[in-house]
């Protein structure tokens, strides 16, 4: 399969900038699998298709501060650092910009007593580092961290808390699961009042998720590995949900990534935790998820093969074209898709 087979037209006009205000005041796309039907709606009318016979499964990752910039003690150089895995209590692998500028043996400083040593290149920019620092690494990273927003967006996000889903918990991602940008409390609490319960699970969001397919054919991408746990509590709330028949959302596609790497042969969930490279693009065939929550994605992403997996290839795409022709909002801050 072709990279290219994923391809569609995007005017640049069309990639979203900034949040919608409030969150859940963004537009819905509502595209019914079986009839083909699509309805334009707002995104706090998602009330109206869910009942006390769904549930959904939100991915509860926190973004960390993940892009530095750091000083070379030799060179002067100014590189970039985006952290996106941590490996050890002191060691991440991390992308830098320019990649030639910082080389193994090289040091860094960054403020706030915080440095790295680069042990260790990798393909494609990436570097393995080891930071020293005096105290507490987060708490020096929320002084000299920047929200690590994808480069399409152009401005600095004044807030950061506008990069957080409202019910992120587990720091560890260096980009939000952005499906769930959408939602407040208060839309969370009537979802909850309509009878529709809510899991958690966790996946850190890395370069797995988001890293472009650099091959020309699809099967050839390698996906790098992402931290998945299903805790205790959500695997028995999965496993009562399965039993009685309910209706499994995803909350985007981190969430279904979570969901097709631990589900058991039988169809059931155990508490447990994980690396997971699944690649997931047609004709993959689904064992946990019935619908899906989702943002618009990058034309040939992963994500959009995914989507095009758990949708069909040329229904996907028919639905991006008539979301570009509706002059829906793409991307990280853009509107959703409920694919039921």
């Amino acid at each position: 399969m072709k990279t290219s087979d994923f391809y569609y037209d995007l005017p640049q006009e069309l990639i979203a900038q900034h949040p919608a205000e409030p969150r859940d005041s963004s537009r819905l796309l509502v595209y019914d699998r079986k009839t083909g039907k699509i309805e334009h709606r707002i995104f706090r009318d998602i009330t109206e298709y869910l009942t006390e016979n769904d549930v959904l499964v939100m991915n509860n990752t926190k973004v960390i501060p993940a892009r530095i910039y750091g000083i070379g003690r030799m060179t002067g150089c100014r590189v970039e650092f985006l952290l996106h895995k941590r490996i050890g209590f002191t060691d991440w692998k991390v992308l830098c910009k320019p990649a030639r500028k910082a080389r193994e043996g090289d040091t860094f400083d960054f403020g706030e007593n915080l440095s790295c040593k680069i042990i260790a290149d990798g393909d494609a920019g990436e570097k393995t580092v080891s930071f020293s620092f005096d105290g507490s690494f987060e708490a020096a990273l929320d002084k000299v961290g920047q929200m690590p927003l994808p480069p399409y967006i152009r401005e600095k996000l004044a807030d950061g808390s506008k990069y957080q889903t409202v019910y992120a918990k587990t720091s560890g991602s260096c980009a939000a699961p952005t499906a769930g940008l959408h939602f407040t409390p208060e839309l969370l609490d009537k979802i909850r009042a309509g009878g529709t319960q809510t899991i958690e699970v966790l996946l850190h969001v890395g370069l797995g998720t988001f890293r472009p397919v650099q091959s020309d054919t699809v099967e050839n991408h390698k996906m790098h590995s992402e931290y998945w746990e299903i805790t205790e509590d959500a695997a028995g709330k999965l496993n009562e949900a399965k039993m009685k028949g309910k209706r499994i959302i995803c909350v985007g596609t981190t969430s279904v990534r979570v969901l097709e790497s631990a589900i058991n042969a039988d169809g059931t969930f155990t508490p447990s935790h994980g690396e997971t490279e699944i690649f997931i693009y047609p004709p993959y065939k689904f064992k946990a998820v019935d619908a899906l929550l989702t943002n618009f994605h990058l034309p040939e992403s992963t994500l959009i093969m995914l989507v095009s997996a758990f949708c069909g290839r040329e229904q996907t795409l028919s639905v991006y074209r008539e979301a570009v022709e509706k002059r829906y909002r793409f991307f990280s801050f853009g509107d959703a898709c409920l694919f039921l």
